[in-house]
């Protein structure tokens, strides 16, 4: 019986513990401490590295030249709805993440119990990261505020402490969102990059019957806002890979007899070309303060940066395509669908970085809804786990067949100052 059999029905215990406790990103105490002591467990020499609070790096030095690092993302959502959602915080499991936690554990599991360090060409990084789910803003902009913060994504807070900084590629995994009649990974699929727009639209104030000629309408400049971006959509670059979504945000408290003074919109923008993106932002600001000027109105408007495109290294997921050949307990592959609208801050690390991210099946229901539930934990936590193990085995060995690059931190930072407009 192999390692990864042995430890399955632990790590499903301890999954079910993850489950069962979620909490939100930056504030993942109870399950830092659960896979520290787990990792203490396997083997009490493990020396365990802490950053950002939660965030736990683990290093098995092989005194190789390259450094793999192996990410899992410990957060949770907000997802109240969720059957087994945290009643105070609303925090949920709906993106399965908590695997990700017990993939990475076994995969550590192997490397001690079986002794099986020295097959690899690199040394090893387990880093546990914190807050990839970009949720809980009114208490992340608090931190940002005090300066606890400068960015809302753990594996962005990671990178300008440093932690990136002696790792050479990145192996991360993620479930997919669909339900599959056979056992199914994925490669080769990108992720984009999104950034959050903010348009606070300031009219004046009046009677809407007796003196509607005395105001400025903030809602009329909001709707014809909307539709400037509407009408710039038929000039827009590869639209396939471009979304942005403008929506009213906030609570209206005017009365029905008073032209608007004050309304608040918001949009996602969402793409794979980090400098069209910023062109493309430009004219957004410029639609909003010309709709506003045009109808005697003003605009305030606010970018927070979000993450990074995934370009997942095609070189990287070769090798992880021959490692399934070789696997018979998983029949299905997804190799092609190129590329998807979500995002994660994988992206980040993968513009420092050839980095990739490895999609998993075995769930039902709607990711990131109330019913999404893992429904074969022996696929996700014990033959997936061993096939990421042999893949990431199967990179460190053929370095030669992988087109390195590397930015540094300073040019990372840069790259996010950008985004800001």
């Amino acid at each position: 019986m192999s390692e990864f059999e042995k430890y399955y029905p632990k790590i499903s215990n301890l999954s079910t513990k993850f489950l069962d406790n979620p909490e939100l990103g930056f504030k993942e105490y109870q399950t830092s401490k659960l896979i520290e002591d787990e990792i203490k467990s396997i083997s009490p020499s493990i020396k365990v590295e802490h950053y950002l609070g939660t965030g736990l790096k683990v290093i098995f030095d092989n005194h190789k030249p390259k450094t793999i690092g192996i990410i899992a993302e410990m957060d949770a959502l907000y997802q109240p709805k969720h059957f087994k959602a945290n009643p105070e915080t609303g925090a949920a499991h709906a993106c399965g993440h908590y695997t990700q936690v017990g993939i990475a554990l076994a995969m550590i599991n192997e490397i001690v119990k079986a002794e099986r360090l020295k097959e690899f060409g690199t040394n090893l990084a387990f880093i546990f990261t914190p807050a990839e789910e970009f949720v809980d803003l009114d208490w992340r902009q608090e931190q940002k505020a005090k300066h606890k913060l400068d960015y809302f994504g753990g594996k962005q807070e990671a990178i300008k402490q440093g932690l990136f900084d002696h790792i050479n590629y990145c192996v991360s995994v993620h479930a997919i969102g669909e339900e599959f009649k056979q056992r199914t990974v994925e490669i080769n699929c990108d992720l984009a990059g999104f950034n959050f727009k903010y348009f606070d639209f300031y009219g004046e104030a009046s009677h809407a019957a007796f003196a509607p000629e005395s105001g400025v309408n903030a809602q009329s400049i909001a709707t014809l806002f909307t539709t400037a971006l509407a009408l710039q959509r038929q000039q827009i670059k590869n639209p396939n890979r471009i979304r942005f979504n403008p929506v009213v945000i906030g609570e209206n408290t005017e009365s029905i007899n008073v032209i608007p003074d004050h309304v608040k919109m918001g949009s996602d923008l969402r793409f794979f070309d980090i400098k069209y993106v910023q062109s493309l932002m430009k004219k957004f600001d410029q639609a909003a303060q010309g709709c506003a000027s045009a109808l005697g109105g003003k605009a305030k408007i606010t970018t927070q940066v979000g993450y990074l495109p995934l370009h997942s290294n095609r070189e990287m997921n070769a090798l992880v395509k021959d490692t399934f050949l070789q696997e018979d307990r998983i029949p299905g592959l997804i190799e092609n669908r190129g590329y998807t609208m979500a995002a994660g801050d994988i992206g980040d690390v993968g513009f420092i970085m050839p980095t990739i991210q490895i999609g998993y099946g075995g769930w039902t229901g709607t990711i990131h809804g109330s019913d999404f539930k893992l429904i074969d934990p022996e696929f996700v936590l014990k033959i997936f786990p061993e096939f990421v193990f042999n893949s990431t085995l199967n990179i460190s060995n053929h370095l030669e067949k992988i087109d390195e690059y590397h930015h540094t931190k300073r040019e990372y930072l840069k790259a996010l100052k950008k985004m800001e407009g």
